[in-house]
């Protein structure tokens, strides 16, 4: 099928998809003490407002990703849309912190349908040269809604309410079915045929459900979070042995090699297929994995932040919502800027050298907000954010731009499900420490000033283990190699 798609359009359509989910969450993390007053709810039961969003898409993300892939980018990229939209007014309307968090989970579904499949949308639309530069700018209009969500979302919640914040996607939502609809005709399907891996998936989603609940009840029964971890990590095992056997793989394995796969011959089981290797290389694609690793440690050390300095300025600072949002803005309107120039140098420098400079510099802001106490000025806020701002900025586009290029076109749609699967799964266990270090040291009770140096100690703790984290990230990102600029 011919596929007309006026690049203009497909990029706009990616900015506005990109700065909805990026503008939802930077805007609920300000809420979050405004609905835990509403609905009386304690910081551990308030994360799961936001991890219930990513838990889900972090389950189904790879599976729609694999669905697009054989039964249209274009199709999955819709149908996430509306769910999406449905979700969002469930939210706005909810009475109870439960309907609130199925409300959340739904969502997380609908985004994780359209998430799923942008990249690859736009990595089907663009060249390789040009890809750094239109990845840069789709990331920068990310930033740009991570950015006005703390104040806008701060001043909504403080003058309108919080479940405004929900009714404010229908638009944004709406405007981008009409863009698909009007001004994508046909659409991809380079696996159109093969057969969607069912088994597969339900093992995937049960090591990330095992993976998070063990996070979740460690501090309360440690042998049962022990052993949900443990059971996580041996599904994990049966997965990558399942999946290497699958004739349609959920993931397929092939991505993590140096070469594509050669098929021999087909039968009814599907592809019997080689792996060729050439002299001096690795067997394994080292620019995928690695980039993938890279990415995934540092959304696990960068996403909590705005979790814990939300919490931090609200009920240490005792600063209001549409203030803190405002102190806030300074991390994503940095990376808005860094992001788009990060993209274009990694079309002309390695992706390599940019994005581990990014990465170092993430590390820097991490250890400056371990000092963090209740005398902190609010410049000290500002001024590490700025730095966490360009060192993110700086790692981001880059390190998407080397895992986009480094894979065949057939894979563009599970590629593109990777990185915001890194990217979830990332966010999801920053939450977890984040919560987990909270219960901790506070324990399952409400922030007040009698527990504020507990809640204090868990923050320090929680930026500590996140530098140590971003440290490793700096080598992980070094070790991917040079980027084979010869794919297209």
């Amino acid at each position: 099928m011919v596929i007309q798609a006026n690049k203009r359009i497909v990029l706009i359509i990616s900015l506005i998809s990109s700065f909805i989910m990026a503008f939802m969450g930077s805007s609920i993390n300000i809420a979050l003490p405004s609905i835990g007053r509403e609905f009386n709810i304690d910081a551990v039961l308030l994360a799961w407002i936001a991890t219930s969003f990513l838990l889900t898409m972090a389950i189904f993300l790879v599976p729609f990703g694999r669905i697009a892939d054989i039964y249209g980018r274009k199709k999955v990229f819709a149908f996430g849309m509306l769910i999406y939209s449905a979700a969002a007014l469930l939210c706005a309307f909810s009475q109870s912190e439960t309907v609130l968090i199925i409300g959340r989970v739904i969502q997380g579904i609908g985004s994780a349908m359209f998430s799923a499949t942008a990249i690859a949308i736009l990595t089907s639309v663009f060249e390789v040269k040009e890809r750094g530069r239109v990845i840069g700018i789709t990331i920068g209009a990310t930033y740009l809604g991570l950015s006005l969500g703390p104040v806008l979302g701060g001043l909504i919640t403080e003058h309108l309410g919080w479940r405004f914040l929900f009714f404010l996607n229908i638009p944004f939502t709406l405007l981008v079915l009409l863009l698909t609809f009007w001004k994508i005709k046909g659409d991809w399907m380079e696996a159109k045929g093969e057969k969607f891996d069912w088994s597969g998936s339900a093992i995937y989603g049960f090591v990330l459900m095992a993976l998070m609940a063990g996070f979740t009840f460690i501090s309360g029964n440690i042998l049962l979070g022990i052993g949900a971890i443990i059971a996580s990590f041996v599904g994990l095992g049966l997965f990558i042995q399942y999946e290497s056997k699958s004739p349609f793989p959920i993931i397929n394995i092939n991505i993590f090699r140096h070469t594509p796969a050669v098929p021999l011959q087909r039968n009814t089981a599907g592809y019997t297929c080689q792996y060729p290797t050439k002299a001096g290389l690795p067997a394994y694609n080292r620019v995928f994995v690695f980039s993938n690793l890279a990415a995934l440690i540092n959304y696990c050390t960068t996403a909590g932040v705005g979790f814990l300095l939300s919490l931090y300025l609200q009920y240490i600072k005792g600063f209001s919502p549409d203030r803190a949002g405002l102190v806030m803005m300074a991390q994503p309107i940095v990376m808005t800027v860094f992001a788009p120039i990060a993209g274009r140098l990694s079309d002309r420098i390695e992706p390599r050298i940019v994005a581990s400079t990014g990465m170092i510099l993430t590390a820097v802001s991490l250890a400056l907000f371990t000092f963090l106490g209740s005398d902190s000025s609010t410049l000290f806020v500002v001024i590490g954010q700025i730095i966490l701002g360009i060192g993110f900025g700086l790692f981001s586009s880059p390190n998407t731009n080397a895992i986009m290029s480094s894979v065949d076109k057939k894979m563009y749609g599970i590629a593109s499900a990777s990185v915001s699967t890194m990217r979830i799964i990332g966010q999801m266990l920053s939450l977890a420490i984040a919560t987990l270090l909270i219960s901790i040291y506070v324990g399952h009770i409400k922030i007040q000033p009698d527990s504020h140096p507990a809640f204090l100690s868990s923050l320090r703790a929680a930026f500590i283990i996140f530098t140590i984290l971003c440290v490793i990230g700096v080598f992980a990102s070094l070790a991917r190699g040079n980027m084979d600029r010869s794919q297209d």
